[in-house]
């Protein structure tokens, strides 16, 4: 029974594994002439530390979801008031925007709680935007439990869920690429674009915290973080890490959280420092830097 589960619930990832691989490899040569030093094109170092962590995320999600499925199984057993189909087309339809709404929510959550950013900063450490970026994947996924949690709760399939998730991944693979303008006026109201996505990459001011869509943009309209692409976005982090180690890109904020609740004087500012937004910082702290 579980084989047979798994197997329906990685499919669609497995079938788009040789497509991003191909994808990544198109792209590639057709930028190959770009200049990398103001971030265009493929690094080689920075495309081998992407796939390295893409790699290490798959053995992460493996684990998340063998430990989601136990949870979600008796949420939707147990605690659904109905179960929805699986069988008809609308409750597809109906997951896809229930669990895009979700993946908004998450999104936006862990760019501004600073322990949800201490996990997904690792992908936006590249200062490249291409196809090999977006394989550049956190290995910490275990807050997005909390948001998904709802679904089953509404009736939606375990198995289903993960499918879905899966598929939203696979769509937001192309979002990441600079060999795309933007498309016509009517898609980018509605959808998530490369023009969209890059805003969100950038680390420019006007661009920060935004555009945290999935597949429909227009979660950001409707909840005000929504950014036209106005120029060329400066990629990566406000702060480089200027390093390829693994460990260090997924886990190095992690470590920099740690010694700064050791260093906090008081709960609630140990609080602070894994709770309020990246940045944050002590009254007394922000009252000596404004000093000096």
């Amino acid at each position: 029974m579980l084989s047979t589960l798994w197997h329906q619930v990685n499919t669609p990832l497995l079938y788009a594994l040789p497509v991003f691989v191909l994808s990544v490899a198109a792209e590639a040569l057709a930028l190959r002439d770009r200049d990398h030093e103001q971030g265009t094109g493929y690094l080689a170092v920075d495309t081998r530390t992407s796939i390295s962590m893409g790699a290490g995320s798959l053995v992460s999600s493996l684990v998340f979801k063998l430990a989601t499925l136990v949870l979600f199984v008796f949420l939707w057993e147990y605690l659904a008031p109905w179960h929805i189909p699986s069988g008809a087309w609308w409750s597809w339809l109906l997951l896809m925007v229930a669990l895009d709404l979700s993946f908004y929510l998450n999104h936006r959550f862990v760019h501004r709680v600073r322990i949800g950013w201490a996990a997904h900063q690792a992908h936006h450490s590249s200062e490249y935007f291409n196809f090999g970026t977006a394989l550049r994947q956190k290995w910490n996924p275990w807050f997005e439990v909390v948001f998904w949690a709802p679904l089953p709760l509404l009736g939606f399939a375990p198995w289903t869920i993960y499918i879905a998730f899966t598929v939203n991944l696979i769509y937001q693979f192309f979002t990441h690429t600079e060999t795309i303008g933007k498309l016509p006026r009517p898609i980018e109201f509605v959808m998530n674009t490369p023009s969209h996505h890059r805003v969100h990459h950038g680390s420019d001011p006007e661009y920060l915290d935004k555009n945290y869509a999935g597949i429909l943009i227009i979660w950001d309209r409707m909840f005000g973080t929504f950014q036209p692409e106005l120029h060329r976005p400066t990629y990566g982090l406000t702060k480089p890490v200027g390093t390829y180690n693994l460990l260090t890109l997924q886990y190095g904020e992690f470590a920099t959280m740690i010694r700064d609740v050791r260093g906090a004087r008081g709960l609630r500012n140990k609080l602070g420092y894994v709770f309020a937004p990246p940045g944050w910082q002590p009254e007394e702290l922000r009252g000596q830097l404004a000093a000096g």
